[in-house]
């Protein structure tokens, strides 16, 4: 099972935002699309509000509340969280759940380092399979953010990396298809028994900073090798 998660605001409580549901569809029908002939279905999770709202952190309850209801409706099987900016904080917050065995976390919104806050927690990962990608020209959400991060996730737990798009922004869009194909092969390869493409295996493998900052090569999904 594939939880998309949409992208939030830091603090609102509008509804949310069907734009940011919108966006997600193309990575929601290609993982949909791909693994369909194993049984994967792949669901947005519809936020009650569209702010995380500080200490209520509203994105990664909803996100624990989908992750319930796919108990519930379909027993026990393996949930992927895959969220894009807030969505992605919250798939990272939300990992500790039974049910979730992965985090896909794109562009993830990050709050600035504040000494005076209590750090992004890193301890539910344990355990899951995290990949980690963003843009290195976004100007909304801090690349450089998503590293400390993943630097204190792989710490904890060694099946974590972290992919580079050079020159891409926050919405991934210039190198689309190559983010696609990413998405997918981690998914993939954390939902089901097959294994990961060599660029994936080798930046789960690598220590830091190698593993961290691995780019995403031009053309990848059309030549994987496995």
């Amino acid at each position: 099972m594939i939880l998309v998660l949409p992208e939030g605001e830091p603090v609102s409580g509008r509804r949310p935002s069907p734009v940011a549901y919108a966006r997600m569809l193309p990575l929601l029908r290609h993982l949909a699309r791909v693994g369909a002939a194993e049984g994967l279905v792949a669901h947005v999770v519809h936020y009650g509000e569209r702010g995380w709202n500080g200490t209520q952190a509203r994105l990664a309850a909803d996100a624990g509340w989908a992750a319930d209801e796919v108990v519930q409706r379909y027993g026990d099987v393996p949930v992927c969280l895959a969220g894009h900016g807030m969505g992605g904080r919250a798939a990272l917050h939300a990992a500790g759940h039974r049910a979730v065995n992965s985090v896909l976390a794109m562009a993830p919104w990050l709050p600035e380092d504040d000494r005076a806050a209590e750090p992004e927690p890193v301890r539910q990962l344990t355990g899951r399979q995290v990949l980690i990608m963003h843009g290195t020209t976004d100007a909304r959400t801090d690349p450089e953010l998503s590293y400390r991060l993943a630097e204190r996730v792989k710490k904890v737990n060694r099946d974590t990396c972290r992919f580079e798009v050079h020159s891409d922004g926050h919405a991934l869009r210039q190198h689309h298809q190559e983010v696609l194909a990413l998405a997918a092969d981690f998914v993939l390869g954390a939902l089901l028994p097959r294994t990961y493409s060599r660029p994936v295996a080798d930046a789960l493998a690598a220590p830091p900073p190698l593993g961290l900052r691995m780019p995403l090569a031009a053309g990848f999904g059309r030549s994987l090798r496995r």
